[in-house]
């Protein structure tokens, strides 16, 4: 079958689907998109899904750059970000030219300088928060997340129910990430514009827009990695160390990047791997099928953190995008887990189910509990 909208000089492959059109995939990517996205990329490194518009994929290093580099051409207006509420806006639906002028002015406030006098404050807040016996790794990491966003963005001062309750819809299931909250966002924002006004934190230097994506963009992603880090660092033991910690997080992010899907709009016609791909077409990359492709990654499916000892390929490693758009908060997510794993001694996988289960982002599909070893 010829994914319609999609000028193509031989047909684009497509999984199987319904005969519905562009809404062909739609059952399938709201039930199993990791499965759908596998048998899509056994396909080649092209291939089209009907989402109730139509979508070409792709998740070779050459595809990635392309839609990483090429602002003019990709754009992140009207793409998958434009659905939820909590990252519709900002600096994340900001496209060339203004996106560059826009992301030089924020990027002091996030450079990894910039964020060491956070490190002590950070910990200090963590510390008092640590288990003092078993406990369920997702649950933790969420609050872990709360409790590092606040005290960046707001020295600690905002009220943590209140942040929690904004918090909360990113990680239920779909839709509730995607329904409007005018209430909920209009108190959150009134209470930001006291933060910023008072002078507390990142919040006093930032618009307040970007305070919210800030705060949205943030919270989950770093949850869920956190949650995976923990188990890992719990199985494999000889990782879990001051030396081993940036590895081990590394290959979490590899194995579960949160982001699990990226998506931006053709701007203009352009040709890919032989494929006519029209203006308007949702184009989306993964870094969940980068990141496992065999002829990229030795041993794909296999949690091994010194591989990143060595050379990594090429637009082959994308757990916070890449290229001017590349995450934002990158060096503080990575702050926030190497402070977090180095508040425990030795732990122990007691029970749970670390398989990813997608969402607006991935997370882990079940409970993740630990002990806190001798």
């Amino acid at each position: 079958m010829r994914l319609k909208g999609v000028a193509a000089r031989r047909p684009l492959p497509q999984p199987k689907g319904y005969p519905w059109g562009r809404f062909a995939h739609l059952p399938r990517w709201a039930g199993e998109p990791l499965a759908l996205l596998e048998e899509g990329a056994a396909l080649g490194p092209v291939f089209g899904l009907g989402l109730g518009r139509w979508a070409v994929v792709g998740y070779s290093p050459e595809w990635n750059r392309r839609l990483l580099t090429d602002l003019e051409t990709f754009r992140s207006k009207g793409s998958f970000s434009s659905l939820t509420p909590y990252l519709n806006g900002g600096i994340i639906t900001t496209d060339a030219p203004k996106h560059k002028p826009k992301r030089q002015e924020l990027n002091p406030y996030f450079h990894a300088k910039a964020l060491v006098g956070l490190k002590g404050r950070i910990r200090a807040a963590l510390e008092e928060r640590r288990p003092q016996g078993e406990f369920e790794a997702n649950s933790w990491a969420s609050l872990v997340a709360q409790v590092s966003l606040n005290v960046a963005y707001f020295e600690g001062r905002f009220p943590a129910g209140e942040l929690a309750r904004f918090l909360a819809p990113l990680k239920r299931p779909f839709p509730a990430p995607l329904w409007p909250r005018p209430l909920l966002f209009a108190q959150v924002r009134r209470r930001v514009a006291q933060m910023r006004a008072a002078g507390f934190g990142l919040a006093a230097h930032l618009p307040g827009e970007e305070v919210l994506i800030g705060l949205a963009a943030g919270y989950d992603t770093t949850a869920h990695t956190l949650a995976w880090a923990l188990w890992h660092a719990a199985c494999y033991p000889h990782w879990h160390t001051p030396e081993g910690h940036p590895l081990l997080i590394k290959e979490t992010l590899r194995l579960y990047p949160p982001g699990f899907i990226g998506s931006r709009r053709v701007a203009q016609a352009l040709e890919f791997d032989g494929y006519l791909i029209p203006k308007d077409s949702l184009v989306l990359y993964s870094p969940y099928l980068t990141h496992r492709h065999p002829d990229l990654w030795e041993r794909p499916l296999a949690f091994d953190p010194s591989r990143f000892q060595g050379r990594i390929p090429a637009w082959g490693y994308l757990p916070f995008g890449g290229g001017e758009r590349i995450c934002l908060g990158m060096h503080f997510a990575q702050m926030v887990l190497e402070v977090a794993l180095s508040l425990f001694g030795p732990l122990e996988p007691l029970r749970g189910d670390p398989q990813p289960r997608p969402g607006l982002t991935l997370a882990p599909r079940g409970e993740l509990w630990l002990g806190l070893g001798a």
